[in-house]
């Protein structure tokens, strides 16, 4: 859950890390996203125009081992805290009739 407006930007996050990007793997694929983020730009859900890249996948680079379940590991941490915490819990209440329970 990010702000598809801001180019190379997810909150205090910057750098091109930290673009807004759809990866497709096939045309199919790229025409949803396009269809897509074209809906969400008539619907007018942003102040400011959508500025997510639609890209072609090319290689998948999994991040270093430190990186993986860092939230599940590090719930206590700050950045988890004011940062992550309150995205997730965004998400489950929008979402919430979508979710699995356990």
């Amino acid at each position: 859950m990010h702000d598809p407006t801001t180019l190379n930007r997810q909150g205090a996050d910057i750098g091109t890390q930290y673009r807004s990007v759809i990866f497709y793997r096939n045309q199919e694929q790229k025409a949803v996203a396009e269809q897509v983020v074209r809906e969400i730009h008539d619907a007018h859900l942003w102040e400011a125009p959508i500025v997510t890249e639609i890209a072609p996948f090319t290689a998948f680079y999994k991040a270093e081992d430190y990186h993986q379940e860092y939230y599940k590991l590090n719930p206590g941490q700050g950045y988890c805290r004011v940062v992550i915490a309150p995205k997730i819990e965004k998400f489950r209440e929008h979402f919430r009739k979508k979710l699995r329970r356990k």
